[in-house]
C-alpha cells in the first residue's frame, strides 16, 4: 500500500487492511484455502505464469487491408495479438486509483471534489500507455466480478450485448460511500496506419454523502504503426465532467501528438462554475501526473512566458516513427498542486504485456475461488487461461470453439423465436443524463447462479 492510499485510510477511517464484514460471502476464507498474505493484507501475484508471446510471425497487413474505415468489432484477428484479458477486465482496470474517489469523498468542497474526480477520469485511461495487445471481446453473457477489500470497493460486469457489443459494469464502496457504473460499446476503425478505438458511452460517479452525481466519456485511444514501425498510442478529444448538483464542469482536451509530438499525452483543461466563470486550470500527462493551479497563477506564467522564455526545440524526423521516443517530462509551473500520479509498472511489465501491477492480479484464479465464482466469470474463459499459461496452439482452438458455441446459440434463439435475456442489468435510463443506459439490477452477490448460461 502506498503513502497515499495510507493517507486516505487515516482521513476516512477505513482500514484498507481488513474488511468491515459487511460483505462475509467474498471473504478469502470462502474459498477454503486462505490465499498469501503478508501484515493481515492479501498478496497478489506479480507475475503471469508464462511471459507473452512474440507478434513477429503474423502479418496485421494482410488482415487489415480490407478493412479501411470499417468498424472492427466482428473482424477476427490471430489470437497472438491479443493481451489475456477479457474487455470487462480492462474496463475494471478504471479501479485501479479507487483512493482518488475516496479523496473526493473526504473533500469539503465541490471545487475540491472535482478536482479529484478529474484526476480519477484521468488515471483510468493510463493503465492504456504501451498496451498494444487487443483483450479479448467478451462473449454474450460472460461476467468478471472483482471484490478488493484492501482497496474497499466490489464490482460486478456482464456482456449485455454482442451485437453492437455493449458491456456494462457497477462498482461499488465496501463502506457505501461511492456508486461507479456505467455501459460502454466502443467503436473500432482501421485507417490504414492506424487502429482507432471510440469509447461510446456514459460514465457515472456518485458520491453518496454529497449526494452528488458526475457524469463523463473517455476519450478516443488510438493504436498507431500497426502496419511498420514501433507500436505507440495516443489519447485524444475532450472529456466533460459534470456535477449534476451544482452544475460545475471540468473540460479536459486530451491533445493529439502534433506534427512534432510537442502535444504528446497532453491534458490540458479547466474547472469552471454553472457561469462558466474559471475556478482552476488542470495541466499535465495521462501517462504520467496531473496537475492544477489557480487561474490567475497560470495566466501569469504563461504571460511571463510570452515575454522570451526560449522556445523548446522542435522535434525533426518521420513523429509516426519517432513519437514514442519523445518523452519530455511535463512541464511544472511553479505553485502548482499535484492531483494525481501515475502507478510504477512491475520490472518485468514488458514480458507481461505491459501489465501493471493491477491488472497481473485480474485473472487470478486462487484455490477454491471457482467454487463461489458465477459460471460465467471471465478467469473461468479456457481461451484466456490458456494464452496466459503461454499455450497458444490451444489458445487459439479455444477461441474458435467458443466463437462457435456463440454462433449456435444465437441460432438456436433465432429457430425459437426467442431474444437473449440479461441477468444482473437491464434497459433503463442514466437517472442524471436521462440518456439510454444498462442499470444493475443489484442482485449479484447474492451468489444465486441457478440458471446462469453456459457459454464455456
Amino acid at each position: 500500500m502506498d503513502g497515499e492510499e495510507q493517507f486516505f485510510d487515516a482521513v476516512t477511517g477505513f482500514d484498507s487492511a481488513s474488511s468491515s464484514g459487511e460483505f462475509s460471502e467474498t471473504s478469502p476464507q470462502d474459498a477454503g484455502e486462505s490465499p498469501p498474505q503478508e501484515n493481515g493484507v492479501r498478496k497478489h501475484r506479480t507475475s503471469l505464469p508464462a511471459p507473452m508471446s512474440s507478434r513477429s510471425d503474423f502479418t496485421v497487413w494482410s488482415i487489415l487491408r480490407k478493412c479501411i474505415g470499417l468498424e472492427l468489432s466482428k473482424i477476427t484477428m490471430p489470437i497472438a495479438f491479443n493481451e489475456p484479458l477479457s474487455f470487462l477486465q480492462r474496463i475494471t482496470e478504471y479501479m485501479e486509483h479507487v483512493y482518488l474517489i475516496r479523496r473526493a469523498s473526504c473533500q469539503p468542497q465541490p471545487l475540491e471534489r472535482m478536482q479529484s474526480v478529474a484526476a480519477f477520469a484521468v488515471s483510468a485511461v493510463a493503465s492504456q500507455w504501451e498496451r498494444t495487445g487487443k483483450p479479448f471481446n467478451p462473449l454474450l453473457g460472460e461476467t468478471y466480478e472483482l471484490v478488493r477489500e484492501d482497496l474497499g470497493f466490489r464490482s460486478i460486469s456482464e456482456q449485455v450485448s454482442h451485437h453492437p457489443p455493449v458491456s456494462a459494469f457497477h462498482s461499488e464502496g465496501l463502506r457505501q460511500d461511492f456508486l461507479f457504473h456505467g455501459s460502454i460499446y466502443p467503436k473500432l476503425r482501421f485507417w490504414g496506419k492506424s487502429v482507432e478505438a471510440e469509447p461510446r458511452g456514459t460514465i457515472t460517479l456518485e458520491l453518496l454523502a454529497h449526494q452528488e452525481a458526475y457524469t463523463w466519456t473517455n476519450p478516443t485511444c488510438c493504436v498507431h504503426n500497426v502496419i511498420l514501425g514501433k507500436l505507440w498510442i495516443e489519447q485524444y478529444g475532450t472529456v466533460e465532467i459534470v456535477n449534476h448538483r451544482t452544475g460545475d464542469k471540468c473540460v479536459l482536451h486530451f491533445r493529439p501528438c502534433g506534427l512534432f509530438g510537442r502535444e504528446l499525452h497532453r491534458v490540458e483543461g479547466h474547472i469552471q462554475d454553472k457561469n462558466r466563470k474559471k475556478l482552476f486550470i488542470i495541466y499535465g500527462k495521462w501517462t504520467e501526473c496531473l496537475w492544477g493551479i489557480e487561474p490567475a497563477a497560470y495566466e501569469s506564467f504563461r504571460k511571463q512566458e510570452r515575454r522570451g522564455a526560449p522556445r523548446r526545440p522542435s522535434l525533426d524526423g518521420d513523429v509516426a516513427d519517432m513519437v514514442p521516443e519523445a518523452q519530455e517530462a511535463a512541464q511544472v509551473i511553479p505553485g502548482s498542486k499535484l492531483l494525481w500520479r501515475a502507478s510504477g509498472r512491475p520490472p518485468n511489465s514488458a514480458q507481461m504485456y505491459n501489465f501493471s501491477s493491477f491488472a497481473l492480479s485480474l485473472n487470478e484464479l486462487e484455490a477454491g475461488m471457482e467454487e463461489r465464482l458465477a459460471p460465467t466469470d471471465c478467469r473461468l474463459r479456457p481461451d484466456i487461461r490458456c494464452m496466459e499459461n503461454g499455450d497458444m496452439d490451444v489458445a487459439s482452438q479455444e477461441k474458435e470453439r467458443l466463437e462457435e458455441k456463440q454462433r449456435e446459440a444465437r441460432r438456436g434463439r433465432a429457430r425459437e423465436e426467442t431474444e437473449w435475456q440479461t441477468r444482473w442489468f437491464r434497459r433503463g435510463k442514466n437517472p442524471h443524463t436521462g440518456s439510454p443506459d444498462w442499470l444493475y439490477t443489484g442482485r449479484y452477490f447474492e451468489r444465486d447462479f441457478s440458471g446462469c448460461p453456459d457459454i464455456y
